[in-house]
């Protein structure tokens, strides 16, 4: 977190900003914790960079060129993004499920889209997706049913065709279900305190315990819903 702040800093002086570090730090941070707590109950994304420009106008800068911003948070994320890879059975599992001829698409809450699409891009999973969408370029979290809507109407198909796979129960499976799509809970990263709070209230519509699991439990989920149909 600090090294991120630190980034942030440098940028932001390098682009000929007079900010007093101390002050104006403490105060992005105060801005941001407080959001990072709102949006969790209201389901709206306004973003760190609505967040920055905000604060910067406060401190004097409310006309910043909008390059000066996307390169600061561009520093900024790149601290964390070399700490994020693909889980080990990730790729293989996306091959799996091409290779079967699954659609797939991709919803990420986040704060910032640019941060997710570069994520995307190091791990060499975007050729796998017909869609990635993220919370900061639509403005809405899941689970709000509405973030699931651009590929639900892009694909055509009926939401009861479609799975969500996801780790967050609230979030996830019970946005998921709110659209009425199938929603799928891996596991393997599941013991959170958020996760265990919706333990008795939110019930997924099956359990994984490993990505590689899902080609075979899609395959079953999907012959199941043929002889219904049939």
């Amino acid at each position: 977190m600090a090294r991120a702040d630190d980034a942030l800093m440098q940028h932001l002086q390098a682009a000929g900003l007079d900010l007093n570090e101390n002050s104006f730090l403490a105060d992005f941070r105060t801005r941001l914790n407080a959001y990072y707590q709102e949006r969790e109950s209201e389901f709206i994304e306004y973003t760190t960079h609505y967040y920055l420009r905000e604060i910067l106008g406060e401190y004097g800068y409310p006309d910043l060129p909008e390059d000066i911003l996307t390169k600061s948070l561009g520093g900024y994320y790149a601290v964390s993004q070399d700490n994020w890879q693909p889980e080990a059975d990730a790729l293989p599992t996306l091959e799996a499920l091409r290779k079967r001829d699954y659609r797939l698409g991709l919803i990420s809450n986040a704060a910032d889209d640019g941060d997710v699409q570069t994520l995307v891009d190091k791990a060499g999973i975007r050729p796998y997706f017909d869609q990635i969408l993220t919370s900061a370029a639509m403005g809405i979290r899941k689970p709000d049913p509405r973030i699931f809507q651009p590929l639900i109407k892009g694909w055509g198909f009926a939401p009861e065709r479609i799975v969500m796979v996801g780790d967050t129960l609230g979030a996830d499976i019970l946005g998921a279900q709110n659209a009425g799509l199938h929603g799928i809970w891996i596991k393997r990263r599941g013991d959170t305190p958020a996760n265990r709070a919706h333990a008795d209230t939110i019930h997924p519509d099956a359990v994984i315990e490993r990505l590689s699991d899902l080609p075979d439990l899609l395959d079953r989920i999907h012959n199941q819903s043929d002889s219904l149909m049939g």
